[in-house]
């Protein structure tokens, strides 16, 4: 198994505390290896086998339990009276109106659960109302490329290129890569992703709505594969209609986002809303849009060179994420900063560029950062090693080294 230890700290920092533990994050991301895992540390820590529920939902044999009043009273019957019971909930989406089961059990002493989910609409409608101020979410994405550096056992830079273009899934880090063997991988988690994630999804929309919201498949691949091209580009729900216009598609702006935020709820894509700087607020036209792993972005386009700068700035978006941070887009007066990185109301700015050798790219990506007027750290993040340094405290660092640094408390430094 491909141990992710940041998200196990994660978790063993919620143990015990009676608070739902959801994980969530795109299929084959690791989720139910985590799980496993933290099972593991509990056994090796004193807690017993008797003390730990684990069903995965995917299984056969739990099929049975897919009904809400079934699944309580298993596990009502399975709980250890005078001592804490660890309850794991594999995919538990797939359980219809499952949030009523876990709000039973959660009321009881002595209970620490943990869930995980391949879409997000699970934290929406009747578990967010029922589970308010019940539950903390854990994103969990794909390997960071310090964790697939630390598992192939590759130098850095070959690392960085494998990583670029098969992705961080930790299958495909773990397993004997071929070109072929890859691309069929992708292929199914793609596929499944697109077909059985989003059918989830559906259901539940159905019981929200009353209908059905994604019918066409065919047309989902075509808006998936449009916004994988455009990744680091202002986009909007009109610029894709407009694409599939003329495409020959006839379309609404409505049933175009549905199928957006299909693709946003199952976690193959992630929006990063843009922020005036001036003014201090959300701007509500031209998110940008970013896939999730670059494997999957290399299978579903067409062979042929692209953007190196748009890739990199995918990769620093997520690396920004796992690193616990806030992202948006920056845009100040005419110009714009790539990212804008909060947490605990600390700002830093990134420019993210393949290349600053060129005086004239060196002058385009630091007049952006020049511009702003307050004292927030400001940083470019290049794959050139020539221009790196401080320049009137902008610091220009090279991309593979700040991706390979711890990344918890570092911004940067």
């Amino acid at each position: 198994m491909v141990e992710r230890k940041e998200y196990l700290r994660q978790l063993l920092s919620w143990k015990d505390e009676h608070v739902i533990k959801v994980v969530t994050g795109i299929r084959r991301c690791g989720k139910s290896t985590l799980l496993k895992q933290y099972q593991s540390y509990l056994l090796q820590n004193g807690v017993s086998q008797e003390q730990i529920i684990y069903i995965n939902f995917e299984e056969l044999e739990y099929e049975h339990l897919l009904d809400y009043k079934v699944l309580y009273q298993h596990i009502k019957t399975c709980l250890c009276p005078d001592r804490m019971t660890y309850i794991f909930l594999d995919e538990i989406q797939k359980v219809r109106s499952f949030e009523k089961a876990v709000d039973s059990v959660y009321v009881k002493e002595n209970t620490d659960i943990y869930i995980t989910g391949s879409n997000a609409c699970m934290l929406s409608g009747d578990l967010a109302t029922l589970l308010t101020g019940r539950y903390v979410e854990i994103s969990m994405l794909p390997l960071s490329l310090r964790e697939y550096t630390q598992i192939t056992g590759m130098p850095a830079e070959q690392a960085f290129a494998e990583y670029m273009r098969s992705g961080g899934l930790p299958y495909v880090a773990a397993m004997e890569r071929t070109d072929e063997k890859v691309d069929i991988y992708l292929e199914g988690i793609y596929n499944t992703v697109i077909v059985k994630d989003i059918e989830d999804r559906q259901s539940r929309k159905e019981r929200d709505s009353g209908k059905r919201k994604i019918t066409d498949i065919v047309l989902l691949k075509i808006i998936a594969r449009y916004l994988a091209s455009v990744i680091g580009s202002p986009v909007s729900v009109r610029n894709v209609t407009d694409y599939l216009i003329s495409s020959g598609r006839k379309v609404s702006p409505n049933t175009v986002s549905d199928y957006v935020e299909a693709l946003t709820e199952s976690f193959i894509f992630y929006p990063a809303e843009r922020f005036d700087i001036v003014g201090k607020q959300l701007l509500k036209v031209n998110k940008k849009m970013y896939m999730v792993d670059l494997g999957l972005r290399n299978h579903i386009l067409p062979r042929k060179q692209y953007d190196l700068g748009f890739s990199v700035e995918n990769i620093v978006f997520f690396e920004l994420l796992r690193r616990g941070y806030k992202v948006s887009i920056g845009k100040n007066g005419q110009t714009e900063v790539d990212f804008i990185a909060q947490r605990r109301g600390i700002l830093t700015y990134y420019q993210v560029t393949a290349d600053m050798t060129a005086q004239e790219t060196f002058d385009r990506e630091m007049r952006p950062l020049q511009s702003i007027r307050d004292n927030y750290e400001k940083i470019v993040l290049t794959m050139d090693r020539f221009t790196l340094g401080n320049y009137d405290g902008i610091k220009v660092i090279h991309v593979l080294d700040w991706l390979l640094q711890d990344g918890i408390d570092n911004d940067g430094n």
